[in-house]
């Protein structure tokens, strides 16, 4: 049989829920976090001039491009206040870096100007076009002067003329190559000597550097970084300024000098081409001769 309620009952069962409703905040409060004792700070008014503005952070460190910005300001007072060796040192190293910058430029618009000029020789040889309208070129001296040869022959050819002939054409087109490879290889002499050498001025600028900190201490008599500092800024400088002379220079004489073995390959094909034609032509003579 199901049991009733009775008034009594039902009272104990409100005043239990009642209890529960009203200890609810304190359960709501984790054992891990303490209740908060005290009053809280006054709200802050927002302005549109705070809303916008970011409130300043004491104790961190300014990153990014400030502290990049701050450093590159930096470098200036410490190139005015090195040592005048040092900034010697840095001049001539910046000088360097200026030279390797306008050679790695006129050689960039030279070599596409010569390799063009060959190509459209190389072409105009190939469909035994005149070579009247086309640019100077290496390729049309050496066949100018194959013809210059055959028009310089005598009517009736022998085996010791015909000798003769091919000799003096040869020594013409070893003149001609050379003389086109020497000036492709202009230039190319400053930068082996700033690549090799760079390293050691930046060096020389290191170990002076150093010795101004060392001297520095032993006037001061103290070790302090701000003492030290200055001279070590100026050596690394001037480590950093011939690292940058160096490296471009010795990677941009490499490149130049497989260029120039790859011109020298296109010009060799050429002149191949010039000397099988006079070839035919001085069997065409000797046939028509005898």
């Amino acid at each position: 049989m199901r049991r009733q309620a009775t008034p009594r009952t039902t009272l104990r069962l409100a005043v239990t829920v009642l209890g529960c409703l009203l200890a609810a905040p304190a359960w709501a409060q984790t054992p891990d976090t303490p209740p908060v004792v005290g009053t809280a700070p006054p709200a802050l008014a927002l302005t549109p001039e705070t809303a916008l503005t970011p409130p300043p952070l004491s104790g961190v460190p300014v990153t990014g491009a400030v502290a990049h910005g701050s450093k590159a300001a930096d470098l200036a007072p410490l190139v005015l206040e090195a040592h005048p060796v040092v900034q010697a040192v840095m001049a001539l190293l910046a000088a360097a870096v200026f030279a390797v910058l306008t050679v790695f430029l006129y050689k960039l618009v030279e070599y596409r100007i010569a390799f063009s000029r060959l190509a459209r020789s190389a072409r105009a040889l190939g469909q035994d076009k005149a070579a009247s309208g086309l640019p100077s070129c290496p390729l049309m001296a050496s066949n100018q002067a194959a013809r210059q040869e055959i028009a310089d022959l005598p009517a009736r050819l022998t085996s010791d003329l015909r000798a003769s002939a091919r000799e003096r054409l040869d020594l013409s087109l070893a003149r001609i190559e050379a003389a086109a490879v020497q000036r492709l290889r202009s230039g190319t002499g400053l930068l082996a000597s700033i690549g090799a050498v760079g390293p050691f001025v930046g060096l020389f600028g290191t170990v002076f550097g150093i010795m101004n900190s060392f001297m520095a201490i032993a006037e001061t008599k103290t070790t302090n970084l701000s003492v030290v500092a200055p001279g070590i800024a100026e050596a690394l400088l001037a480590t950093g300024l011939g690292l940058v002379a160096a490296i471009p220079a010795v990677l941009l004489y490499n490149h130049l000098t497989r260029r120039i073995a790859a011109y020298r390959h296109r010009l060799a094909d050429g002149t191949a081409e010039v000397l099988r034609s006079f070839s035919r032509a001085l069997d065409a003579r000797m046939a028509a001769g005898g």
